[in-house]
């Protein structure tokens, strides 16, 4: 089995010098690849000696081309602060650098014309809350890179480094997503920053305010049951310090499933499940009881295809939901 070291995190973001470091061709010096000023990484994480799907083409002929690669994935995420740059803002001087260091783009797309839907789920994306994609407002680039000492235009895909750079928003918050992905044993360890859970604390409730709802990822519950497993969970901690800190404050927990089974089955499961991380915020971490409801929809508003394992891994959720002041909590 592949090693994995995870270091999600939330930091200020430090001088420039210390952000993503790509290797020059034949230098004992690393290059920085410069994010803004107001940027703050949220996670990073790495993987030894495993398999990558890189996109290397837009949607079409119902797939997503891939060039399949075998090495060490370094993954950080960052979150660019509500300064209100679209988009392509966001990416377009991270492909300038990428580009002034020796890589060449293999894939340089936006939404629509990358395939929208269908080639968002073909990607390898950071679970929410840490990384957020608008369906109908992201750009991703692909590129790679020749390793030091190998003849220009020889390069194999086990002889390059390769890059995927994922760029989205949601109101004026942008997201990023960089992957880094080297043959076994290349890869500079991740950057050493304080280990926080899943992504929670200000991130979740960032989330939560920008876009009205965010997934409390890291809940568990035991397969087929409607209960939440013991123990302590950081989004918890977060979500009922939130709604402490405000009498007025109130949310609603929704639980979702995937499209196993029937709906009417699914719908009572989820409520169930939301009923019980309600009880939990009441019970153990004293929420008022009037701040906090429970529902369940079902399987019918997933986050991603349910024809795939992974997709229904992520569609069986709960979700906190903002609600307007005086909106009525049971």
């Amino acid at each position: 089995m592949p090693s994995i070291i995870r270091r999600p995190a939330e930091r200020r973001l430090r001088p420039l010098a210390l952000l993503l470091a790509l290797a020059l061709p034949g230098a004992a010096t690393a290059q920085a690849l410069n994010l803004p000023a107001n940027a703050r990484q949220i996670a990073a994480d790495q993987e030894r000696d495993r398999s990558y799907a890189l996109p290397i083409g837009p949607w079409a002929d119902h797939a997503v081309p891939m060039q399949s690669l075998e090495g060490d994935v370094t993954r950080e995420v960052w979150r660019v602060e509500a300064r209100g740059e679209t988009v392509l803002q966001l990416i377009a001087p991270l492909r300038d650098q990428l580009q002034a260091a020796g890589y060449e783009v293999l894939l340089d797309c936006a939404d629509r014309q990358c395939g929208g839907f269908d080639f968002r789920f073909a990607l390898e994306v950071a679970p929410a809350p840490d990384m957020y994609v608008d369906l109908f407002d992201f750009h991703v680039l692909t590129a790679q890179r020749a390793l030091p000492g190998t003849a220009a235009g020889a390069a194999s895909p086990g002889d390059a480094e390769h890059v995927q750079v994922i760029a989205s928003r949601s109101g004026f918050t942008g997201y990023l997503q960089i992957d880094r992905i080297t043959p076994a044993g290349e890869a500079p360890p991740p950057p050493d920053v304080p280990a926080t859970a899943g992504g929670t604390g200000d991130a979740l409730i960032t989330r939560l305010e920008e876009a009205g709802h965010v997934v409390l990822a890291d809940l568990n519950f035991a397969t087929g049951a409607s209960d939440l497993s013991e123990g302590a969970y950081a989004s918890l901690d977060t979500l009922a310090a939130y709604l402490a800190a405000d009498p007025a404050r109130q949310v609603a927990l929704v639980g979702h499933t995937d499209s196993e089974g029937a709906l009417e089955t699914n719908i009572a499961l989820s409520q169930r499940r939301a009923a019980s991380v309600r009880d939990r915020l009441v019970n153990t971490h004293g929420t008022a009881p009037g701040q906090v409801s429970a529902e369940g929809v079902g399987f019918l508003a997933p986050l991603a295809p349910n024809t795939t394992q992974a997709g229904r891994e992520s569609n069986r959720r709960v979700e906190a939901v903002l609600l307007s002041p005086g909106a009525a909590a049971q």
